[in-house]
């Protein structure tokens, strides 16, 4: 039986761990300076006390660290403390640079890092969530395998350590700024009245934008236009006292396509002039 230990069992963290458990493994986790409602979910979950962390890393096969983002390095620090030679995967939603310094702090040890992001909802018994790999090949197969025949559906990446965080963040800058901006967008909307005919227009939409990527060029022509009508967007909440930060950014954005007005462009040409201004200009 593999051993996992899991750090440190959150509503997330938690939910992960209980689908390696149906997978067939033994999960461990540290109560200590754990709340409550960590311990009530390490319960409910079936998941294994240990007395500490250095009994944890001592018995584990592999690790696995998802807590927030803020605290991943501190977490493989206190893991890098003990004599580790299992697996170690980091499944944060960390930026690449985060991960590449986790990769460093662990390389004290004889852990095998691996590179891993958590897509979707805690999984259970209705909803299945994605568990995307990178790093060493040889582990890669070794983390998907716990989750065989669970709600995890593990994914493995090509390219090495850095690619399975970059996904994440990719996917997390659009999905949570959008549910952000979905807010300020109603609230606008409430102060005048008009938050039926707003849903009515919304649900008329199957897809996301996300999926549109043939439009992106579209987007980028039409900035000039569309940065003007971001700066009114901005007037108007600032009027009903709403916060105007993300149409500010919208329209900064916009700004970098300015010289694509009315072009017609690629997708990669489009994203390219995204890029810092000084390297905006493709070569």
């Amino acid at each position: 039986m593999t051993v996992v230990g899991v750090l440190h069992p959150g509503s997330m963290g938690a939910s992960v761990a209980a689908q390696a458990r149906l997978g067939g493994a033994e999960v461990l986790w540290c109560p200590a300076s754990r709340s409550s409602a960590t311990k009530e979910r390490a319960l409910m979950h079936g998941l294994t006390a240990t007395n500490s962390l250095g009994e944890l890393v001592e018995r584990a096969d592999v690790i696995l660290s998802i807590c927030p983002p803020a605290c991943a390095e501190d977490v493989a620090v206190e893991v890098s403390a003990y004599p580790f030679a299992g697996i170690y995967v980091d499944g944060n939603a960390i930026a690449p640079a985060t991960m590449a310094r986790v990769y460093a702090v662990m390389s004290c040890t004889e852990a095998t890092v691996v590179d891993g992001s958590v897509i979707g909802s805690p999984p259970s018994a209705s909803k299945s969530t994605r568990l995307y790999l990178s790093g060493p090949e040889e582990a890669l197969p070794r983390v998907a395998a716990l989750f065989e025949g669970t709600a995890v559906q593990a994914h493995a990446l090509r390219g090495g350590i850095g690619r399975a965080s970059a996904l994440k963040l990719s996917y997390s800058s659009y999905q949570k700024a959008s549910r952000v901006l979905a807010a300020v967008s109603y609230a606008l909307a409430r102060d005048y009245g008009v938050e039926d005919e707003l849903l009515d227009i919304a649900e008329g939409r199957s897809t996301s934008y996300l999926a549109e990527t043939a439009y992106i060029p579209k987007v980028a022509a039409r900035s000039w236009r569309w940065g003007p009508e971001m700066d009114e967007v901005t007037s108007a909440l600032r009027e009903a006292g709403l916060p105007t930060d993300l149409a500010e950014a919208s329209a900064s954005v916009m700004s970098r396509w300015d010289s694509l007005r009315d072009a017609s462009s690629s997708v990669p040409e489009a994203l390219e002039y995204l890029h810092d201004a000084t390297d905006s200009e493709p070569a």
